[in-house]
C-alpha cells in the first residue's frame, strides 16, 4: 500500500504538519501524564481506524516503558483492571470527544465531571487539545492512506 499523497514532500503539508508537531510538543510539556497522553492517542486512533497513528503511538508507548498488557487492553479498557480511575476518565473523554458526531449534545456532562475530578484545569485543557490534535493527525493519515507498520520509536522527535 502506498499513500495517496507524499505529505512529507509537499510544502503545504510540511508546514501544516510542522504546526501540529509543535502543538504536540507543547502538550508533551504539560503536566498531563505522558502515559495518559499515549493511551489517549492510541484509543482515538483505534476508534478512527488510523493504522499509522496506532502503530506509532503503541510503539512510542512501549519504548517509553508502557507494558504490553496495558497496550493490548486499550481497546477494551472498560473491562480491564490495569488502568487507573484517572486514565479511565481520560479514555472515556477521548472516546466521547472522538465520537462527538454520534452524540447530538456533544460530550456528556458526567464524562466531563469524571475527567474534572482527576485533572486540574491545565491538565484538562491539555487533554482536550490532545484529543483534538490526535483526531487531526488521524484524519490526515486516513485520508491520504498513510501505510502503517514501518514507524520506529522517536522517528519524528
Amino acid at each position: 500500500m502506498e499513500a495517496r499523497l507524499d505529505a512529507y514532500s509537499s510544502p503545504v503539508a510540511a508546514d501544516y504538519v510542522k504546526h501540529l508537531v509543535t502543538a504536540n510538543a507543547a502538550l508533551s510539556r504539560s503536566t498531563l501524564p505522558a502515559a495518559t497522553q499515549e493511551l489517549v492517542k492510541i484509543r482515538a486512533s483505534q476508534i478512527n481506524g488510523c493504522g499509522y497513528c496506532t502503530d506509532m503511538h503503541t510503539k512510542d508507548a512501549a519504548y517509553a516503558g508502557e507494558t504490553s498488557q496495558r497496550l493490548n487492553l486499550v481497546a477494551a479498557w472498560r473491562e480491564a483492571t490495569v488502568f487507573t480511575e484517572a486514565e479511565r476518565a481520560a479514555l472515556e473523554l477521548a472516546e466521547q470527544g472522538t465520537r462527538i458526531a454520534d452524540a447530538a449534545g456533544g460530550v456528556p456532562d458526567d464524562v466531563w465531571a469524571s475527567a474534572a475530578k482527576h485533572y486540574d484545569e491545565d491538565q484538562l485543557i491539555a487533554l482536550v487539545t490532545l484529543i483534538a490534535l490526535i483526531n487531526a493527525f488521524n484524519r490526515l493519515n486516513i485520508i491520504i492512506q498513510q501505510p502503517a507498520g514501518d514507524y520506529q520509536p522517536g522517528q519524528w522527535s
